[in-house]
């Protein structure tokens, strides 16, 4: 079986505009949640979320607005930093025998409400003969990995998954497959979203989802603890080159962890609800060790989904517990989205970012804001600083609305 390795990385989320900032401030606990200000969010229940710290002026031309939404832009900007750090800036000038072993898969959850939203004001205002020529092909899910596929010239496979907040979760979980199946030797995974919209605010508020701790948005995520009070709206992108590894290994390349397994599930149960004895999420975890023929005992770290939702955190801490027994105690536990928030499709590949970073520097960070245990949620959820950690294998999780469930297992190559 061909073997997968992450080689390149990058992201744009609330702490930083690139990976080796971003994590840097993760392992310090350091917030990216504040009170919105692209919109005036007065008359929301929720009036936070986690902004992503860039400008996108820096990046693109006033041309690219009308043509580009801001999670394309975002992914596109993720993904040139993680193809340079891969070592392929010249990919989009190489031969195409080369280029058609090179894929393009990433996830969204939403795609692109902003501009689905602008939009529909000009219709009501001004007629239908004024929308955009390019809304179509600026709003579509799948314009993130065909913008993606034509900035760097990838000619193999090329789509976009999308299932709520496991979205990413399942992009890269198909690039390990396409890799492992030989259809492509190289892919550039993730995910990008950004819809911290009227709308979308409006209605994960109606749905109660929400944090509402308007007036401390720095102690508004709160993943595990007793006093948590819903999750807040995270935005930005994740992307990761994924690397046959005796290719990677040829060019000399800097190898951030091995891609061992991917497990994928369903709990058929409720469309928002988890099923709370965590079966179906323990099945994830158990098929993405049993794919990467891991053993349970050798699994150091796991990146939590960790929403700082009743819920979740504790369907996701019996899911744990069921899956890995007294194991479970030995094991580290941390939310990315307690400093970034919840960036729904994007989530999964931000938080792989970050694990595959733990795994190369043998460092985890911790789940900020985590003071109160609940009775419900009993692991080691890492509270207060990171923690020099050998990580041989990693899971990381992502559960979303569906009942969908994702685990990665990544880890030092053997």
């Amino acid at each position: 079986m061909r073997r997968v390795v992450i080689t390149g990385l990058g992201t744009i989320n609330a702490l930083g505009a690139d990976a080796p900032t971003s994590f840097a401030r993760m392992l310090k606990g350091e917030n990216g949640i504040g009170p919105i200000t692209h919109f005036d969010a007065s008359g929301f229940a929720a009036q936070i979320a986690a902004t992503a710290a860039w400008d996108p002026e820096d990046h693109f031309a006033s041309a690219d607005f009308k043509k580009l939404d801001p999670f394309t832009m975002l992914a596109l900007v993720a993904a040139k930093e993680a193809v340079r750090d891969a070592g392929l800036e010249d990919m989009a000038d190489r031969d195409e025998p080369w280029r058609e072993r090179v894929g393009t898969i990433i996830g969204t959850g939403i795609g692109g409400i902003p501009g689905i939203e602008a939009q529909y004001d000009v219709l009501l205002d001004r007629g239908p003969r004024r929308v955009s020529p390019h809304f179509i092909p600026k709003i579509m899910a799948n314009a993130v990995s065909g913008q993606v596929a034509i900035q760097h010239g990838a000619m193999g496979t090329a789509f976009t998954t999308s299932s709520a907040c496991a979205s990413s979760g399942h992009a890269m979980g198909m690039a390990l497959m396409a890799i492992r199946s030989g259809e492509v030797d190289l892919v550039i995974t993730g995910g990008a979203e950004s819809a911290t919209t009227p709308l979308s605010v409006g209605g994960f508020s109606s749905a109660k989802a929400l944090s509402t701790r308007n007036d401390e948005p720095e102690k508004a995520c709160r993943p595990f603890d007793a006093d948590r009070t819903g999750f807040v709206m995270g935005e930005g992108a994740g992307i990761l080159i994924f690397e046959e590894y005796e290719a990677a290994k040829a060019r000399g390349a800097r190898i951030y962890a091995e891609v061992k397994g991917y497990g994928s599930t369903d709990d058929a149960f409720h469309i928002t609800a988890p099923k709370q004895d965590g079966s179906g999420p323990a099945r994830a975890f158990e098929l993405a060790m049993r794919q990467g023929g891991v053993d349970p005992e050798t699994v150091d770290y796991i990146n939590a989904h960790g929403t700082s939702t009743h819920f979740n955190d504790m369907t996701e801490s019996r899911a744990i517990r069921r899956t890995f027994g007294d194991h479970a105690d030995k094991l580290c536990v941390s939310s990315t989205k307690s400093m970034i928030g919840h960036l729904l499709g994007a989530s999964s590949a931000v938080e792989m970012v970050a694990t595959a970073l733990s795994v190369h520097q043998g460092v985890v960070h911790p789940t900020r804001n985590y003071e109160t245990p609940d009775p419900d949620c009993d692991l080691d959820y890492i509270p207060g600083a990171a923690r020099e950690l050998k990580v041989r294998n990693a899971l990381s999780n992502s559960l979303g609305f569906g009942g969908h469930n994702v685990s990665i297992c990544i880890g030092t190559p053997d």
